[in-house]
């Protein structure tokens, strides 16, 4: 098998670990991306049970599954946010969020991203895929205007944070994809590499590429491949489609998914405006082996039905490169 494709189990939290198994199996997915949500995998149990760990592998195995990466995005979205405010406290485990001292939550917050590389390198797995947060993505509008010198402060406060983190990840062998996402602290082309040089460009903070936050920006997925080769760690597929034309924005106008007033949604893979046949064949370019992770996030889809069309679309355009290079092939026929 070359690139697996797995089934990101962030979408799917409401539902026990074993029954989310037992449908990506059912449809035909390699393996999980799991999240570190509902029951699915649990950072404390992980270090603090020595049977949890082999528990979680003795679901997969059954079902025919691999692990490659897990994520967790909600506690990496704490370490740098503000505000912290109700919005942290519906997406953290109770214990993250304790009193809801927005400094006693960034500090909990990052020592759970730490023991997330110790528990993902108890399971056996490389990567972890997650967010970081941001205190400049607040200011993204400008106005009122804001110094330079605050957004510079920005990046100095998310070095600050996250390099004690990622020196645990390299204590213990596992790399940080951060998914460049609009509210972290990269969620562009130039945010990207400001975030890359604010870490000193370190191997433990790489990114996960998520075609569909790059789309309703306006942003080239392929070149954004190309550009950033040596740090794409993850590729999470998700599809976005955009509807401007002149009443519908690309900041969603506070609309509710689905709703046709948007100017953008996300859709099911193979839906949207996506170049996924340029995009496979970027990662094909840059030697990407990596797993090729779906992550279901359509609210005008059933996601039964979309989860299932997502593997099958994947898999048609999970096309090998060449065994050899077209120069080759066509000097040994002359």
């Amino acid at each position: 098998m070359s690139r697996p494709v797995t089934l990101f189990t962030g979408q799917w939290a409401d539902l026990p670990f074993e029954e989310v198994c037992r449908l990506a199996a059912g449809w035909g997915y390699d393996g999980l991306e799991i999240a570190c949500a509902g029951d699915h995998f649990e950072v404390d149990k992980a270090l603090a049970d020595e049977g949890y760990v082999a528990a979680k592998r003795e679901v997969l195995a059954r079902h025919g599954l691999g692990v490659w990466t897990i994520s967790n995005h909600l506690v990496g979205q704490a370490v740098c946010d503000d505000p912290i405010d109700f919005r942290h406290r519906a997406i953290l485990p109770a214990r993250i969020w304790g009193d809801g001292s927005p400094e006693g939550v960034r500090q909990r917050a990052a020592a759970e991203m730490a023991d997330t590389a110790r528990a993902a390198a108890l399971l056996g797995v490389d990567t972890v895929v997650g967010f970081t947060g941001s205190s400049t993505w607040k200011y993204v509008a400008m106005f009122p205007p804001v110094p330079q010198s605050v957004i510079d402060e920005g990046y100095e406060d998310f070095a600050r944070r996250w390099n004690p983190v990622l020196d645990v990840f390299d204590e213990v062998g596992v790399r940080f994809a951060h998914e460049v996402h609009p509210s972290e602290i990269a969620y562009d082309y130039w945010t990207t590499k400001r975030a890359l040089e604010a870490v000193g460009n370190r191997a433990a903070f790489g990114l996960n590429w998520d075609p569909s936050h790059f789309v309703w920006q306006d942003l080239d997925p392929v070149g954004f491949i190309l550009d950033f080769a040596d740090r794409i760690y993850h590729v999470d597929c998700k599809d976005t489609k955009k509807r401007l034309d002149g009443r519908n924005g690309r900041l969603g106008s506070h609309l509710a998914w689905a709703d046709p007033r948007r100017g953008w949604d996300f859709v099911s893979t193979g839906h949207g405006d996506v170049p996924w046949e340029s995009c496979f064949r970027a990662l094909n370019a840059i030697g990407y082996r990596g797993p090729i992770s779906v992550e279901w996030e359509d609210a005008g889809m059933d996601r039964l039905r979309g989860a299932e069309e997502a593997v099958g679309f994947v898999r048609r355009h999970l096309f090998e490169p060449p065994a050899a290079s077209f120069d080759a092939a066509f000097s040994a026929g002359e």
